[in-house]
């Protein structure tokens, strides 16, 4: 099976996992807009739980609970972050907005109620027999969330729009870290907290893989195309913020990625032919289209 079809396989495993847990709350809108959220999405990061697990022998049954968890959260904050105190975005996933679709209410209680279930989802026994190991997963869940991590990156992200000068590659690096960096480093590490072994190699893995994925994203806001990526481009630019692209060039930005997907696949060494999906996994995240 290519890269592209065993990620499609995952993501629809995992998102109907996801359904099931969503399907178990009231018949209200809210809830509607919860499942439109986490529909469409290309599933990376549940994508790299279940393989990071498998690459550790964890049960593909227990492995859907963090796989479904991140997927929630990833979806609570890209309905947030559309949003026009924030972004104000109109278009996801090739689809309306969840504020546009329904309301800007609705929208924040559903992104609310995503996050929530996303922690539900990591503290379930049928995730991990151990509540030690269940706890590890919230702790760090929340730590990537968070003020530490992606809302760290979101909020420096808005700071710099009115910033007097733009931010310096450091400083970009340092934001993105957070923004997009802290939930798939996060996805790439539960397998390994779930077995109780060291998440080191595949911490490192991931650090290089988020920061590739984003420099990517800002290749795509120039080169890429909106109906194909299912959302508005080159929002950045118009805002006059600093990105890879603007700060390395745009031959420098790609040569940069590559550098870190090269970075990336080294830091899998310890595992050896195993961890040959998460390798394409790196390699994909700088040739998609969306």
């Amino acid at each position: 099976m290519s890269f592209p079809d065993a990620l499609k396989t995952c993501a629809a495993e995992v998102i109907t996992h996801l359904d099931a847990q969503i399907a178990t709350h009231a018949d209200l809108p809210v809830v509607h807009a919860m499942r439109y959220a986490v529909a469409g999405g290309k599933g990376l990061r549940g994508y790299l739980v279940m393989e990071a697990a498998a690459l550790h022998d964890m049960p593909r049954a227990r492995a859907l609970w963090p796989a479904g968890a991140i997927e929630a959260i990833h979806a609570f904050s890209l309905v947030h972050d559309d949003m026009p105190c924030m972004d104000d975005d109109d278009l996801r996933r090739g689809q309306p907005t969840v504020h546009r679709k329904w309301d800007e209410a609705t929208a924040v209680l559903a992104g609310d109620a995503l996050q929530t279930l996303g922690f539900e989802m990591v503290c379930d026994p049928r995730c991990h027999d151990m509540a030690a190991v269940r706890a590890e997963l919230a702790l760090t869940l929340a730590r990537a969330t968070g003020a530490r991590g992606m809302v760290l990156g979101q909020a420096l992200d808005i700071a710099a729009e009115t910033a007097a000068s733009p931010l310096t590659l450091d400083e970009i690096t340092a934001l993105q870290a957070g923004k997009t960096g802290a939930l798939i480093s996060w996805s790439a590490q539960a397998g390994a907290l779930m077995a109780q072994a060291d998440p080191q190699p595949l911490r490192l893995f991931a650090e290089a893989l988020g920061l590739a994925f984003q420099i990517a994203d800002d290749i795509l806001d120039v080169e890429g195309d909106a109906a194909v990526a299912g959302k508005r481009l080159q929002k950045d630019a118009d805002a006059g913020k600093a990105t890879f692209v603007s700060l390395l060039g745009l031959d420098g930005a790609k040569a940069r990625a590559v550098a870190l997907v090269e970075e990336a696949e080294a830091a899998l060494d310890p595992y050896g032919p195993a961890a040959h999906s998460l390798r394409e996994a790196a390699r994909f995240v700088i040739s998609r289209d969306k």
